[in-house]
């Protein structure tokens, strides 16, 4: 057996089979390249699902990891500590925003964003005990809890877990008379990814967003953003909804702000909405802890120089632009998406998503299926237009076979 075989046989043995990665097995990591235990380097084209927007090892990150390993990197929320208030303060600046509420991954923000709107629901909009509801679209993914997959449309995110979590309701994406004829009086929140990144980087209709926003201001309902995928950066903008000049009641935020480096999320809102909290109501142990905030604290300094939206904007219009070309030639039905951020339609004829995928590991760059014939791209968004070409021909050559 080769390196690789060997590992992947040790970790098949002894890990639950809840994935199904490509058979690569990487050792190192610089930059939007990838070098696995055989020495053989990939172009990486996913960048963690938009957790290394910066890329791998990113210099400025990775010292400012080291120097915070060196003072303290954990003291839990039962006492403060000297990069938390820098860290809220200068993300909520970030947000246009008054206050943060941190905790660890994606799914934790996601499950306090609901409880925050619950509890705002009962204590000011003064909604009924237990007759709060929040409207989401269908095809979102917000996660894998209890909660999040009772009201998410994936049979396979859904199968064998029930009973499921009451309270929500489910509209179609980007139909904005059908979320109005969902609004209620118990309506407390609005939930939206403003591009759903794993069904297939989808893009609502133009004036969607805006008009969501409208009627949650029209109702007193919290219009909440899920730009755990779609912010800080990764669309050309800091977050997604600036294309269309929207701004949230919420946003909930993940994976690129903790660089790749450490998993960092936070709620971000108003004072009167996270107000709604009491001590010892909702919390986290590792929830902003000091190693988390100083990695934050580097990504925002990052964002604030524009660098890194600019460049996912001017390299996301020759992405897009390249691969429109493809449309329409017997390999690529349809193509979608925002910034450095892509889902591309094979042709079933000429493979599924899967298929697609392993070819292109074979070739040396690295994306990753969804949804059977779809694939995403999404690389660091240091990738330079060099690599991203060379990439882009690895899937011309591969739709070509």
């Amino acid at each position: 057996m080769s390196a690789s075989e060997s590992a992947i046989a040790a970790a098949e043995a002894h890990s639950a089979h809840n994935y199904h990665p490509l058979p690569i097995v990487v050792t190192s990591a610089e930059g939007a390249w990838m070098t696995d235990v055989e020495g053989r380097r990939y172009l990486d084209m996913l960048a963690g699902y938009s957790a290394l927007n910066f890329g791998h090892g990113n210099r400025r990150l990775i010292d400012a990891a080291k120097a915070q390993l060196e003072r303290v990197t954990l003291t839990s929320r039962a006492f403060y500590h000297d990069r938390f208030a820098d860290f809220c303060e200068q993300l909520a600046d970030l947000c246009g925003m008054e206050s943060v509420l941190p905790m660890n991954t994606g799914a934790e923000a996601v499950e306090t964003a609901v409880k925050t709107a619950r509890k705002w629901g009962y204590r000011v909009k003064g909604v009924v005990d237990n007759m709060a509801k929040i409207v989401v679209a269908s095809n979102n993914f917000h996660g894998r809890t209890t909660t999040v997959i009772s009201f998410s449309t994936d049979p396979e995110a859904r199968a064998d877990f029930g009973p499921y979590t009451p309270g929500f309701e489910i509209v179609p994406y980007g139909d904005l008379t059908a979320m109005e004829a969902a609004l209620t009086e118990n309506t407390v929140a609005v939930l939206l990814e403003p591009i759903q990144g794993e069904a297939g980087v989808l893009v609502p209709p133009p004036g969607y967003l805006a008009g969501v926003r409208r009627l949650t201001q029209e109702r007193n309902i919290l219009f909440i953003a899920d730009e755990i995928q779609s912010g800080l950066g990764r669309t050309g903008r800091t977050f997604a909804l600036e294309h269309e000049g929207v701004v949230p009641d919420m946003y909930v935020l993940g994976k690129a702000l903790g660089g790749g480096v450490v998993p960092v999320s936070a709620v971000v809102s108003s004072q009167e909405v996270l107000g709604v909290f009491r001590p010892g109501e909702h919390g986290s142990t590792f929830g902003g802890n000091p190693l988390a905030c100083a990695v934050a604290l580097e990504v925002i300094a990052m964002l604030r120089s524009g660098e890194y939206q600019q460049r996912a904007s001017e390299l996301g219009e020759h992405l897009h632009h390249e691969l429109g070309l493809m449309v329409g030639t017997g390999s690529v039905e349809a193509v979608r998406g925002r910034g450095l951020w892509a889902g591309v339609d094979i042709v079933p004829e000429r493979g599924t998503g899967r298929e697609i995928s392993e070819k292109l590991m074979d070739r040396g760059v690295l994306v990753k299926d969804t949804h059977g014939s779809t694939i995403r791209i999404a690389p660091p968004l240091v990738i330079s237009k060099e690599d991203l070409d060379w990439g882009l021909d690895q899937l011309r050559a591969v739709l070509a076979g």
